[in-house]
């Protein structure tokens, strides 16, 4: 209306307005129009809140809500309780302190035991949106450290969930939840049953649940996704009872429930070991956790360190805290437990040289000019196998050297090396979560992949595959947020995830949704196995077959029934 008003003005009084001043004040005034499309102040079960409003071009913008809170504060080493509310609007603008947790040099600790709070993206076009799908991020970090927010650089967040949001018109949440030995610890019995971080995750998932459609989202249409020890808790939360009902769909990236990694199996030795270094009895579990829960918490953080370098064993073993099958939330072994998943649409996936990181401290060598030998990969597969009949590691390193020439080069020693921790730790048991999800579907869909775009990071060999945690970037639109750091193909692996598992939160089939892909993704069966390999160049050719096939044959078949008693 404005602008018609000029334009009569202009015609009245003869007045000559210059047309770059009329374009501007129109393109102003539409601007302020779409500013008016938004939530405002939001009504939840605790009280009010209000965020923060980000005009995201002509006739788009999105509200973003931060340090919302999903549980009170917790008790240590108990399972969090619902939060109790607010009188006044709560001003939900900065993010809130990351879950108590060890520094990356494991020295100090930073963050807050009072830490259980969620973050809320929500886009809208040309009218204030309803029914929109919505994705729960779960962080990864070994279950020991990581945020809802994720590492931050000059105030780009990793988990900003801004361009998933509004390219992929879903709404996006992220959580904070307990880790390390406040979040993972357990003595085996109802003194400390542990899984605190999984409690955590389940609640906030049920806030959402419970409080999304205020947010203009769909309570029906929930989605889960996570990477590495997330994508673990994605497919636990997937298994567990208590979510019956929440998730409609869930996506693992590099990590699965079957995960030789993602189940604690001698807890109480852990707890008795952490009690031992800061002063506590272990002779009795209610005595010793009675100590811990008034013990300072800096202490118990950094009682136990991750032993990364130097280490009698692959870095993979020296992780203690991380879920336990308590009979309770995980009542069972994961892999019986996918009948709790039947209804849940699931993605799974790996990055093809996922296991690089933990290959790179278990053998430096393979990242050094210096020579890495034979024998190195012998010790590994002697360090990582569970050889009860004396035969699995000579069995194993045939396996895996049966195509070296007589005399093997570094890159082939060192890149089966890389591949033998990513067949251990996240191949094979991905594959597994694959086929119990299909057999156990019931109406729900099942989608593998590969991610293969490789590392940009310039210290690494020129052999180097996509390494664990190299897929968050794209997922999360860096190349976008800070396009100045990439290229244009970087950019179309991006837009490649964000539209697929977009896709996928809005109708459970990543091919068809809010978006255009670059070709169709064929579901999974156990009889082919099919799979779509992510990268920068994605066409009909990129939808394969038998992932692994020789690996994973070898690990459920010879090995399995090498070491079976």
């Amino acid at each position: 209306m404005e602008c018609s008003l000029i334009h009569s003005l202009d015609s009245l009084y003869n007045i000559s307005l210059p047309p770059l001043f009329f374009f501007l004040h129109c393109l102003s005034l539409s601007g302020s129009l779409a500013l008016s499309h938004q939530l405002g102040v939001v009504e939840t079960e605790g009280g009010r809140v209000e965020g923060t409003f980000k005009r995201d071009g002509l006739f788009s913008s999105v509200d973003i809500f931060k340090g919302i809170p999903f549980a009170a504060p917790p008790k240590r080493f108990e399972k969090a309780e619902p939060h109790p509310g607010w009188p006044d609007i709560l001003k939900a603008k900065k993010f809130k302190p990351r879950c108590f947790q060890t520094t990356l040099t494991q020295d100090s600790v930073f963050g807050s035991e009072d830490c259980l709070y969620l973050n809320i993206w929500v886009p809208h076009g040309k009218k204030v949106s309803t029914n929109l799908p919505v994705m729960i991020w779960i962080f990864g970090g070994g279950f020991l450290i990581g945020s809802g927010q994720g590492a931050n650089f000059l105030k780009n967040y990793l988990y900003d969930g801004l361009e998933i949001a509004t390219r992929g018109k879903v709404i996006v949440v992220t959580l904070n939840y307990r880790v390390g030995p406040l979040g993972f610890l357990s003595t085996g019995d109802a003194n400390a049953p542990g899984n605190q971080g999984l409690w955590d995750q389940h609640m906030a998932i049920s806030w959402v649940k419970r409080n999304i459609a205020a947010f203009g989202g769909d309570p029906n249409k929930i989605t889960i996704f996570g990477e590495s020890a997330g994508a673990a808790s994605v497919s636990l939360q997937t298994l567990s009872p208590y979510n019956k009902g929440l998730i409609k769909r869930a996506i693992s990236q590099s990590g699965v429930a079957t995960c030789p990694w993602a189940i604690q199996r001698n807890p109480l030795h852990w707890a008795q070991q952490l009690a031992d270094k800061v002063g506590c009895r272990r002779n009795d579990s209610a005595a010793m956790m009675a100590c811990l829960k008034v013990t300072d918490p800096k202490s118990v953080t950094l009682a136990i360190p991750l032993k990364l370098i130097k280490s009698e064993n692959p870095l993979i073993f020296n992780m203690v805290w991380v879920p336990v099958i308590d009979g309770d939330f995980i009542p069972d072994e994961p892999k019986k437990l996918f009948h709790n998943a039947a209804g849940i649409d699931y993605i799974a996936g790996i990055n093809n040289m996922d296991g690089h990181i933990f290959a790179g401290l278990d053998v430096p060598s393979i990242n050094k000019a210096g020579k890495t030998y034979p024998s190195d990969l012998y010790n590994l597969i002697r360090g990582l196998t569970v050889d009860t009949k004396g035969q699995g590691v000579n069995i194993t390193y045939e396996e895996y050297t049966k195509n070296w020439p007589s005399n093997p080069s570094q890159e082939t020693i060192k890149r089966t090396i890389v591949n033998l921790e990513t067949d251990v730790l996240f191949l094979v048991p991905t594959q597994l979560a694959l086929d119990l999800h299909y057999q156990h579907a019931q109406g729900a869909q099942t989608f593998s992949y590969l991610f293969s775009y490789p590392s940009r990071a310039p210290i690494y060999p020129k052999w180097m595959g996509a390494d664990h945690a190299d897929d968050l970037q794209y997922v999360f639109g860096k190349p976008f947020a800070t396009p100045l750091g990439y290229r244009s193909k970087d950019r179309d692996v991006s837009r490649n995830f964000i539209a697929y598992w977009t896709n996928f939160a809005h109708t459970g089939d990543p091919n068809r949704g809010e978006s255009q892909v670059p070709t169709s993704w064929i579901h999974y069966t156990s009889t082919y196995t099919q799979y779509l390999e992510i990268n920068n160049d994605i066409n009909m050719n990129s939808v394969k077959q038998r992932l692994g096939y020789e690996s994973v044959n070898f690990w459920n078949r010879t090995y399995t029934a090498l070491i079976t008693p």
